[in-house]
């Protein structure tokens, strides 16, 4: 058995099917099929079910992807650990929920990039839920994500930052009660499939408050742009971090039971790059240091 038919299986199970995985590996469809089926004769077990039109994994098949993917990082790792390097070359991939793609995230990996210039970080953006999915299938290798209460069997966290939900508005609305403002504007939601737009759902049932909703986006800077041209207010975290392309916003607090999301790292507890994970928590944390808002900002 070969680490190469290994990387292949893997493929399939990330990629879904046959010629997808060949795209993923650089092979044709049928070196594949007839790797697959080479496995499958090694092992002397059947991992696909091929009744289907799209053969699917067998439980066989996704216990043999689970522990072929541990063979795989322990390969692709075997000479850094030996050099010494803990992993500090190569590449990582790192999932981002869009809310830290023009502030945090490229703030963060500024940092990690200075200090370790042999290193590549791949961002992949997506949702909380997304991210975690392809975290539990080995496509990705840490995550910023929104906190969600629950978290997946064998993952582990590193708090980021805890940023409180506020009200925005046009700076032309001078009115400062949160709520008399999203009761009489139009309502801009945030998407409601993000842990966030979870957040801001249920605290506006709670309060009892009702909006008259415009639209909804999971972009923060399409959120803001439309605040920005008064088409209507909303509610986003306040951003951990400030960039020079913050767009002009009037910005107020929710009050006292203000809800906050939780930024954290998410990772397997088994992860073979667990130092790299580490250095890119602490770069994200010398972000939050270095660009941190002032209560001017906040405001």
């Amino acid at each position: 058995m070969s680490i190469r038919l290994l990387k292949t299986l893997v493929a399939v199970a990330d990629h879904k099917t046959f010629s997808a995985a060949a795209d993923a590996v650089f092979i044709t469809h049928a070196a594949v099929s007839q790797q697959m089926r080479t496995l499958e004769t090694e092992l002397g077990i059947a991992l696909f079910d091929r009744s289907r039109r799209t053969p699917e994994l067998t439980p066989l098949g996704r216990a043999v992807v689970a522990r072929a993917r541990k063979l795989v990082d322990d390969y692709d790792t075997l000479v850094p650990s030996v050099l010494g390097d803990d992993g500090f070359s190569g590449e990582i991939v790192l999932g981002a929920v869009p809310t830290t793609l023009t502030g945090l995230a490229p703030l963060g990996m500024r940092i990690l990039r200075a200090k370790y210039a042999d290193l590549h970080v791949r961002i992949h953006p997506a949702l909380t839920s997304a991210l975690m999915s392809s975290l539990d299938r080995g496509t990705l290798d840490v995550a910023l994500i929104s906190k969600p209460v629950l978290l997946p069997p064998g993952m582990s966290y590193l708090r980021v930052a805890e940023e409180p939900l506020h009200l925005i508005t046009a700076e032309e609305i001078d009115v400062s009660d949160p709520i008399k403002v999203l009761e009489t504007n139009p309502f801009i939601r945030f998407n409601r499939d993000a842990v966030v737009g979870t957040q801001i759902e249920t605290w506006l049932q709670e309060n009892n408050v009702r909006v008259s909703e415009t639209m909804e986006l999971e972009n923060l800077e399409a959120i803001s742009s439309m605040v920005h041209a008064n088409l209507g207010v909303s509610i986003v975290p306040t951003p951990c971090v400030v960039t020079k392309y913050a767009i002009p916003i009037r910005r107020l607090p929710l009050g006292q039971n203000a809800p906050s999301r939780e930024l954290v790292l998410l990772y397997h507890k088994e992860h073979p790059k667990i130092r790299v994970i580490e250095e890119v928590h602490k770069a994200l944390l010398n972000a939050i240091a270095a660009n941190a808002p002032s209560e001017a900002d906040a405001s």
